[in-house]
């Protein structure tokens, strides 16, 4: 049975919607949750029928988002640390966490280490489309700076993950930039192009609408212009969201076909919601590692959950050390 371990201390809002996501995800999967923290606030929150079912590892320090991300390395102590820990040393198979982001990526790498052939890990999110389905984007701010080779190994991991984790057999991979000519992009871009053309599943370079439109499942970029995409597409999702709301409000007429229009304005939520997604993994780890929003509500930190749990029954870390494999020995 996959083991879980869940920094429940590091969300904006302590450990009640952690406690809540974990026992909904309990109602519907088959896992081991082990809950890192403070032990009496944890059993205060949890049903005694599910006291069994639930592990706590006891952590009384908390990393908050105002300490630097390097000091969790020296807390040994922390919820986040001690989460961790329980997957370098086989106690779980991955952690999830919506608290301090920084220190969840710095301790996931540092403590867990990089797979075979990984420069650097990835963080990955999931967008929506006009097709229903979602495209999966990386870096989404682990690296800010990142050299082509980085974003091939991007390129290569989003595929896998695409094809393990969304079941999209054939993965299109496009390369982020300012234009769809070959001759676009700025010098790492175009570093990064030549070393991906020839790969399986590459089909060059795409703008910022196809990670949206549907006609490309992989979008590689570094992790500043991922995460201002990332920043961005939420600023819009919510302005969108609270001018219709505005609008509607103003004109009797608009609140008789919003209530005729429930149904799509719900399908419309769910699709930006960004508690459906519950959390971005931090690819090309020895691990999982699931990095959630600090302002996660249970539902999030439900479906952070069963990322992780997708992420371990997969084995896409498997993939990924295969098809790194085979592109280094090709001269392409």
């Amino acid at each position: 049975m996959v083991k879980i371990a869940i920094d429940a201390m590091g969300g904006d809002f302590g450990p009640s919607p952690i406690v809540k996501g974990c026992i909904q995800a309990l109602k519907k999967k088959s896992f081991q949750p082990i809950l890192v923290g403070n032990k009496e606030e944890i059993l205060a929150l949890l049903p005694k029928c599910y006291r069994s079912e639930i592990s706590i590892v006891e952590a009384d320090d908390v990393i908050s988002m105002s300490d630097s991300a390097t000091d969790a390395i020296k807390r040994k102590q922390s919820s986040i640390y001690k989460a961790v820990d329980l997957v370098k040393t086989g106690m779980a198979d991955g952690v999830v966490s919506a608290g301090h982001s920084g220190a969840t990526m710095t301790l996931a790498t540092l403590r867990l280490g990089r797979l075979k052939g990984v420069s650097r890990p990835a963080l990955v999110t999931l967008m929506p489309t006009k097709t229903g389905r979602r495209s999966v984007v990386l870096d989404v701010g682990a690296n800010v700076d990142s050299k082509p080779e980085h974003l091939v190994q991007f390129a290569i991991m989003g595929g896998c993950y695409a094809h393990d984790l969304l079941n999209i057999q054939n993965p299109k991979i496009g390369l982020l930039a300012n234009g769809e000519e070959d001759s676009k992009g700025n010098e790492v871009t175009k570093t990064a192009f030549k070393m991906l053309q020839g790969y399986k599943g590459f089909v060059g370079n795409v703008e910022g609408g196809d990670i949206f439109n549907g006609t490309c499942d992989v979008i590689t970029c570094d992790g500043f212009i991922g995460n201002l995409v990332l920043k961005t597409s939420e600023g819009v999702a919510a302005t969108i969201s609270g001018l219709i709301k505005d609008y509607i409000r103003k004109s009797p007429i608009a609140i008789t076909g919003a209530l005729l229009m429930r149904k799509v304005f719900r399908l419309l939520k769910k699709e930006i919601d960004y508690a459906e997604v519950g959390g971005a993994p931090l690819i090309g780890l020895k691990g999982c590692a699931i990095v959630s929003h600090g302002k996660s509500n249970a539902k999030a930190i439900e479906n952070a959950i069963y990322q992780a749990i997708g992420y371990v029954d997969t084995g896409v870390n498997e993939h990924i050390l295969e098809k790194l494999q085979e592109y280094n020995q090709k001269d392409i």
